[in-house]
């Protein structure tokens, strides 16, 4: 899988959360490295559009992403 095109500039790891230990070390591995269509924020983003991604939305709340895509259509 490619890196997410996303990741560096990904404001989730800029103010949230360290991308290089514990929790944000699994994140970026399993979405960033892995699969980012599963990734929540991504998700957001590439439906309506990087300005509806909540600053506190996890890359793993995929059901809290799924509610915004359907009250932002």
């Amino acid at each position: 899988m490619a890196v997410c095109e996303n990741l560096e500039k990904c404001p989730f790891y800029q103010g949230s959360m360290s991308i290089e230990s514990g929790l944000g070390k699994m994140y970026k591995q399993k979405y960033c490295e892995g699969d980012k269509t599963t990734c929540a924020r991504y998700m957001v983003a590439t439906t309506l559009g990087k300005q509806f991604v909540p600053t506190d939305l996890y890359p793993n709340m995929d059901a809290r992403a799924k509610r915004i895509i359907e009250e932002n259509k």
